[in-house]
């Protein structure tokens, strides 16, 4: 039968974590998403395919694992943090936190040769400008261009070299797959067993709430829909499946047939500041969810699969 592990006993670095401040990143989840992850076997592919900050992944250091994002800057910061994270630090190191020489970098995207700039160069500028502009926040316009003010912070940790050469010993000594696909290419090659987490953009809480901008295209519950119908057809082929999003009526109905949690999350990054806080979330499951840490062994002495979907 092999062994089983909890991808949490795998941890070994502390400082393999997030190395951008990322809207809707799980860091304040951790604990509470853990209570509700899986059990697998040795050779378990853990996928990711809206990875953004890469708070679960690095928390739980899968040794195999592939990774997605739609947003082709940010995998671009993974893949030269996997292959040049030296070259990266050095070019980290030469910027500076003024207001006149922040607007000059964030304008590279207004020019028609900006993805011919080096890897490096780019991977450089989404790390500088994530650690020095208002919140943290990465916002696209509708034309792609980063749009986001200076922050006005006095000692920003641009660089944290200590932090980029883990998460550059992590990738190298493990099985991770890099991708920049739709997610639902990203999960292709899932087969049974193999355990998924989906923590795509959020359904909006009111109509006044909703924030695209982290990627030109937006994520409307069309593509919601789109996203449960791929969560029905890994739950087909016998892969385990953890999503997050927020609780919403919308979602609730559309994972009505699928076990679920509510948690509390706090959000400290938003345009407005005075909408950070407590906000609901939910856990959508496949398996049965346990409710505490003694839950979670007797959870997996059970039959894994509880949930009827119908074929298409």
């Amino acid at each position: 039968m092999g062994n089983f592990y909890l991808f949490e006993i795998m941890r070994t670095n502390k400082l393999v974590k997030p190395f951008l401040k990322w809207a809707g990143g799980k860091r304040q989840l951790i604990a509470e998403i853990s209570k509700y992850i899986a059990k697998f076997r040795e050779n378990t592919t853990y996928y990711e395919p809206f990875v953004g900050g890469g708070a679960l992944l690095f928390h739980l250091q899968p040794k195999k694992a592939v990774i997605n994002d739609s947003n082709s800057e940010l995998i671009n910061c993974y893949e030269v943090i996997r292959d040049s994270v030296e070259e990266l630090i050095e070019d980290l190191r030469q910027h500076k936190n003024e207001p006149d020489y922040y607007y000059a970098i964030r304008a590279w995207d207004r020019s028609p040769d900006y993805k011919e700039k080096p890897p490096i160069q780019r991977a450089s500028r989404i790390i500088f400008l994530n650690k020095t502009c208002y919140n943290g926040l990465f916002r696209v316009n509708s034309q792609g261009q980063f749009n986001v003010p200076f922050g006005r912070y006095k000692k920003p940790n641009i660089l944290d070299d200590g932090v980029l050469r883990a998460i550059h010993k992590y990738l190298n000594e493990n099985q991770v797959e890099i991708l920049n696909q739709d997610f639902q290419e990203a999960v292709t090659t899932a087969q049974k067993g193999d355990f998924i987490y989906f923590d795509p953009p959020y359904d909006p809480v009111s109509d006044t709430a909703s924030f695209t901008g982290y990627d030109v295209n937006g994520f409307d519950k069309n593509e919601q829909e789109r996203l449960k119908s791929t969560v029905d057809d890994l739950t087909r082929r016998g892969c385990k499946v953890l999503l997050s999003n927020a609780d919403t009526p919308f979602i609730r109905n559309l994972y009505k047939d699928y076990n679920r949690v509510t948690v509390a999350a706090s959000r400290a990054i938003n345009s407005n500041g005075l909408k950070r806080g407590k906000i609901s979330e939910v856990l959508v499951m496949n398996y049965s969810a346990a409710q505490n840490e003694d839950k979670l062994e007797k959870l997996h002495t059970e039959p894994i699969f509880r949930v009827s979907v119908a074929k298409s």
